[in-house]
């Protein structure tokens, strides 16, 4: 049994009950406290003999210097102006805190909810890159139509540079005439998928129409441009938002800047000691600031003297360019280390000699058992890494970009490597008017990047293919595609994860039994299936 080694007074357990959600069990979680209170607290707890309720109410809530009550109420909570003069005399105590007990972990201890309305998919995927410590959530272009217009002006954002220069009404013809041939092809594909695809008898009206737009909208998503508007929530520890707000200071593009600028800003007011090191006055900021722009400055100096030697690859498409041959024996060892007591390079280097045979039952050990792809495989397949290269359209890229445990990077939106055409228009009227599109936004841009290179991407839709790179291990990999591969999922990331999943166990046949669950299958319309399992659901709630 658990044991409790602390008592606490009756007063002392009204003072606490407000705060934790018990007073007597070894295990209880906070409520109704700041982030700050929380980050401190935590980062005290690690040096003090005293158990958190007792560091709580000793260092904390009985101690004048913190402005306790005012910041965290429920104990004689003052008023809103005494309140915000209380918390800026009791920061320097949490800064203190922060500082004096912990490293960059603490601000791990504290987190916040932020909205960040009306940006750019451009900006969105700048934010989304900080990938450790927050979760994004982004407007779908797949479930919400794009076709609005605010004060007779369709949403995408007006890129200031651009807006004061010689290419303003070129920028917003370009985007409008996107937009325009968006909101037009709309109804003629709904028909002819329609038509193509009539509704069963047994299938809800609900969810057939469901699946019918998201069907729609995956074809003609393409056309809009980078400046279309989005919205994101998110929600990230202290740490992710120092981090990522001091990128967003640096970034080149404005409205990176902009939107940097009013995070800190409105994070400040919540969570002022996790993020106060990215503030541009602060000695820290700088430092970052310095490095990052030297080194920037160098790399594309380096870039621009070598690039010129090395053969371009303009092939659409994923190509597994790097992988480690003894990676099938490095996971079996790693699969083993756990039940023995010998060292994992000796267990390693002893599978290298075991037969084909005896390595696959050690992997089928496993690999057999999974029912679903739900079940994490161990971490040992995190000893196989390997790296894709990809050249997809920018809508494929904002999909698969989401995932987290990779490492990925990116090149400029722009205009030569192709655009994708869905295969429902290759034939149709709506072709032509879709490809002019996409010409007329190709010369735009080219046109505007001879000067501006980064703010011309604002122009490009989201069919034209841009080159990434993913660095994966085995295991975040299997994840990956076996759930990119489902039949919900957009044709052409279905496409990608499947064919990474092809690469692998072609290069390494023994990981193939990893793959078990990525659906191979070809779906017309993919999210049928899922409308109705999600309308089934909410029916048997009612």
């Amino acid at each position: 049994m658990l044991q409790v080694y602390e008592e606490f007074s009756e007063d002392q357990v009204k003072l606490l009950e407000h705060f934790v959600t018990n007073t007597t069990s070894s295990v209880f979680a906070l409520q109704n406290l700041p982030e700050v209170i929380k980050g401190a607290l935590f980062s005290r707890y690690s040096r003090s003999t005293l158990g958190l309720r007792s560091l709580l109410l000793k260092e904390f809530i009985l101690n004048p210097d913190t402005s306790f009550s005012a910041i965290a109420g429920g104990v004689d909570v003052v008023e809103s102006q005494d309140q915000l003069v209380a918390i800026q005399k009791a920061q320097n105590f949490y800064d203190r805190i922060l500082d004096g007990y912990g490293d960059d972990s603490i601000g791990e201890l504290g987190g916040a909810h932020l909205a960040i309305e009306n940006i750019s998919m451009l900006a969105a995927k700048v934010i989304e890159d900080s990938r450790i410590g927050g979760s994004p959530l982004e407007k779908s272009t797949r479930y919400v139509y794009f076709d609005q217009k605010v004060n007779g002006e369709y949403l995408f954002y007006k890129e200031p540079v651009l807006m004061t220069s010689a290419y303003r009404d070129l920028f917003l013809d370009t985007c409008n005439r996107l937009f325009d041939t968006y909101a037009k092809l709309i109804p003629p594909l709904t028909a002819i998928i329609e038509q193509g695809f009539p509704k069963e008898p047994g299938i809800s009206k609900i969810a057939y129409g469901a699946a019918l737009r998201a069907k729609v909208l995956d074809c003609l998503r393409g056309l809009l441009p980078a400046s279309a508007l989005t919205n994101m929530g998110m929600y990230g520890n202290g740490r992710f938002f120092e981090i990522l707000i001091q990128k967003m200071h640096e970034h080149n593009l404005a409205e990176v800047q902009e939107i940097g600028k009013k995070s800190q800003q409105e994070l400040g007011k919540i969570i002022p000691s996790f993020i106060r090191r990215a503030d541009p006055t602060h000695k820290h900021y700088q430092m970052h600031a310095q490095f990052v722009g030297a080194m920037q400055d160098e790399l594309r100096e380096f870039a621009a003297r070598h690039a010129s030697f090395v053969e371009p690859s303009l092939r659409p498409g994923v190509r597994l360019i790097d992988f480690d041959i003894d990676s099938v024996a490095r996971v079996a060892g790693a699969l083993l280390f756990g039940s023995t007591s010998l060292g994992l390079a000796e267990l390693q280097q002893y599978c290298k000699t075991l037969p084909d045979e005896e390595l696959a039952r050690i992997l089928d050990a496993a690999a057999s058992s999974r029912e679903n792809r739900r079940h994490k495989s161990p971490r040992a397949l995190e000893h196989a890494g390997m790296t894709f290269e990809i050249v997809a359209d920018f809508g494929v890229y904002r999909d698969l970009h989401r995932h987290r445990i990779l490492t990925q990077e990116r090149q400029l939106l722009g205009c030569d490597l192709g655009y994708y055409i869905p295969a429902e228009i290759i034939g149709t009227e709506m072709e032509r008017e879709y490809c002019d599109a996409m010409e007329m936004a190709k010369k735009a841009f080219h046109t505007m990047a001879s000067e501006f290179p980064e703010e011309a991407q604002y122009v490009v839709p989201m069919a034209f293919n841009i080159r990434w790179y993913f660095h994966i291990n085995l295991r975040s990999l299997q994840w990956l595609c076996e759930l990119r591969s489902q039949a919900s999922g957009h044709p052409t990331y279905r496409f990608i994860a499947q064919e990474m999943a092809r690469q692998v166990s072609v290069a390494l046949p023994a990981f193939e039994r990893f793959f078990k669950f990525v659906d191979y299958n070809g779906y017309e319309l993919g999210r049928l299936g899922a409308e109705i399992r999600q309308e089934q659901r909410l029916q048997s709630k009612s």
